[in-house]
Formats: structure tokens, sequence, C-alpha cells
């Protein structure tokens, strides 16, 4: 049988999945679900409306199947079609709403995290971890630069600021597991990529609340992020500073922006429900 008409036996199946004896298929069921999230994770900003074969080769599925999968979407209104090129429609942003509305207050963040940008006059940007990336999930804008992290994109997290304080956040045996899978490919010459390097660096972090990174992420760009914590006093995110290296130094950094930075990430910590009689101190000279 033609890859194609494998590809396309197997999305019939999985639609027969979907009815009569859905509980014996669980593994049919998640492979369409999976196929189509493939397909909506494969547009990107520079390619807004795609051809059916563009999409399928992103996706990794055959034409036929990429072509079912879009027209349920249109269906469903998430996608929409225009002279044989396909476009996500906002309804995708239900998506996103639906982490939004069952997770963390992210609303009520918004304007401390604008008053920190509008104070510091730089850019400010919140990130979760999720395995082994932290994902930004709000942001502020308040200086154009060339290599910006926009909300849903994911960082590798042991080359950033907010990943490092999430990570050294993790207990032992999650940060062990973690080390013990990842793979520290260099991002720029500057990455840090040792293991043992990283686990000192993780526990400094971890000793003074709070982590810079400089040139590790993009060349030219420094970090500084202080860690938000929830009810449970668990590091649940972090708070980031963004700026360009050649603007701002080291010592500035910890100097003028790292006390601003405690400061937003400890009231968004207490509109998370940290106690404030818990709320933590760190150091704020460079260990």
């Amino acid at each position: 049988m033609a890859d194609t008409e494998r590809d396309d036996a197997e999305f019939e199946g999985d639609l027969a999945g979907d009815g009569a004896g859905a509980e014996d298929s669980p593994t049919k069921l998640v492979r369409s679900l999976q196929r189509g999230l493939t397909v909506i994770k494969s547009f990107s900003r520079g390619d807004r409306m795609m051809t059916v074969s563009e999409i399928a080769r992103r996706a990794n599925l055959s034409r036929a199947t990429t072509r079912r999968l879009l027209l349920t979407l249109e269906d469903y209104g998430y996608v929409r079609s225009e002279e044989g090129r396909f476009g996500l429609r906002p309804a995708v942003l239900e998506l996103g709403s639906a982490y939004f509305s069952s997770q963390l207050q992210w609303h009520s963040a918004a304007p401390v995290m604008e008053h920190l940008g509008t104070k510091v006059n730089e850019n400010c940007l919140a990130g979760v971890l999720d395995d082994e990336s932290v994902i930004c999930v709000a942001r502020t804008s308040h200086r154009l630069v060339t290599v910006g992290v926009y909300v849903g994109q994911r960082i590798p997290a042991y080359t950033s600021s907010m990943g490092r304080v999430l990570l050294a956040d993790l207990p032992p045996a999650e940060l062990d597991a973690y080390l013990e899978r990842a793979v520290l490919t260099p991002i720029t010459p500057k990455t840090m990529t040792g293991k043992v390097a990283l686990r000192a660096e993780l526990d400094a972090v971890r000793q003074r609340g709070w982590s810079l990174v400089e040139d590790e992420v993009d060349e030219g760009l420094l970090g500084i992020a202080a860690p938000i914590y929830d009810v449970r006093g668990t590091a649940v995110a972090a708070l980031n500073i963004s700026a360009h290296g050649g603007r701002v130094s080291r010592e500035r950094a910890v100097s003028d922006l790292l006390p601003p930075l405690l400061a937003a990430a400890q009231e968004i910590s207490l509109l998370f429900g940290y106690s404030r009689g818990e709320v933590r101190t760190p150091r704020t000279a460079e260990a």
C-alpha cells in the first residue's frame, strides 16, 4: 500500500474510532487529536495563509489527510479558506484562553507587569515551565527589539533566566530527572551546556532567589528573572525583564532592574494566593 493510501486508511480508522467502541480505541482517538493539533501548530507568524501541500509538509502528513483535517477545523471555526489557501481564525484563541481561565489569574498580573515595564523602560515577560521549555504566557512591550519573545513561544529552560528560577525550585528528584533527560544544545557560543555547571548555577539561583542570564538565549540579550509563587509556596511562574546587553550591563541590571523586579514578582505572588507573611526576600547582591 502506498504511503498516502496507508495514511488515509489510518485516518479513516481514526474517524471510526470516534464512534462505536471508542472506549476500546484510545490510541486512535489520541492520534486524531494529535494530527489536528499538529496542523494548527504548523502555522507561524510568517506564513499566515498556506496551501494544503505546504501544511502537509510541515505537519508530516499526506495531502489528503491534511485536507480532511483542515475541512474539519474549518467546520469548527478554527480555520478559514481563501482561494485554495488556509489560515487560522481568531477562534483558536479559545484554546489558549481555556488555559488562562483555568489556571493562574494572569489578567490580574497585567497591570503589575505594565507598571514594572514603564518604571524600568524595558520589556517584561512572564513564563511557566512546561516539560523542558519555558512558555511565555504574558508580556509587555516598551522597546522595539530585533529578536522578541511572543506569547506562546517556547524557550529552552536551561538557557533562560525564567527557566533557571523555575528549575531551581523543582523538588530534587524532578530536577535530577530533568538533568538526566535534557540535551543542553548550545544556542550561542556562551550557552551553558555542561550539566555539572548548570546544576551549580541552579544551586546559586536557589540561594539568591533570582537569575541573570546574558548572551545565552541570543547574543546581546540580557535577561533577569525572579520566581512567582502560588498559595502553596511553589514557583509556578517567573517574571523577567529583558534588555539589550549593550545598553544595560550586568551591574546595572542588578542595581537598577532587580529591586523593582523582585517587588513586582512578590506583588504578583500575593495576587496568586501566596501568604503575605511568607513572601521571601531574595538577596539583591549577585552571588
